[in-house]
């Protein structure tokens, strides 16, 4: 089983991703040991939006096109909702979300990103939650949701809220150190 200092995360996001959503979980994953990358579309930094108005920058580490989904254990997705409304229509985010989860990996969504996972026709079938706002949504898509903190559902992790971020990132954990997701 992997150990989360040995654990490789990509984070997938662009402007407009919810602030907390972001920063919260790449920060406390590499307090836990985890090598965090987080790729925007072009490599350059990305701002985030925090209440009612845009926040702070952050840092991307590399380009949509430099990932190697081989080079990496976990893929999570900030949300908000800005970012997966804007990432969602851009093929090639979703062909990295699949590439994901055709190899057995973690893929972890909060909030609106789980828009991306529909997209990436990832929901069917799988007991799920989401921000309310996209519940009816994930139910159309097929997912069994759920009015829960988080919910794993073989490697695919969601939470519904920034309030529900300590539990988020708890998850993510456990899945990684579970290792492969056979799917």
């Amino acid at each position: 089983m992997p150990r989360m200092t040995d654990a490789k995360i990509l984070m997938i996001a662009t402007h407009g991703f919810e602030q907390s959503e972001l920063e919260f979980p790449r920060d406390q994953l590499r307090v836990k040991g985890a090598d965090v990358s987080v790729a925007s579309l072009d490599g350059k930094a990305i701002k985030g939006w925090e209440g009612d108005d845009w926040g702070r920058e952050a840092k991307a580490d590399l380009a949509l096109k430099a990932v190697r989904v081989e080079d990496y254990d976990a893929l999570v997705l900030p949300g908000g909702q800005i970012n997966p409304d804007l990432l969602r229509i851009n093929d090639d985010v979703i062909e990295l979300i699949n590439a994901f989860y055709d190899q057995g990996k973690v893929v972890a969504a909060i909030c609106h990103a789980p828009w991306l996972l529909i997209e990436a026709g990832l929901v069917k079938g799988r007991t799920m939650t989401s921000f309310q706002s996209i519940k009816t949504d994930m139910i159309n898509a097929g997912a069994d949701w759920q009015d829960a903190e988080v919910v794993a559902d073989n490697g695919i992790v969601t939470s519904r809220n920034p309030d529900d971020l300590k539990a988020f990132v708890g998850k993510i954990v456990e899945e990684i150190e579970e290792g492969r997701h056979p799917r």
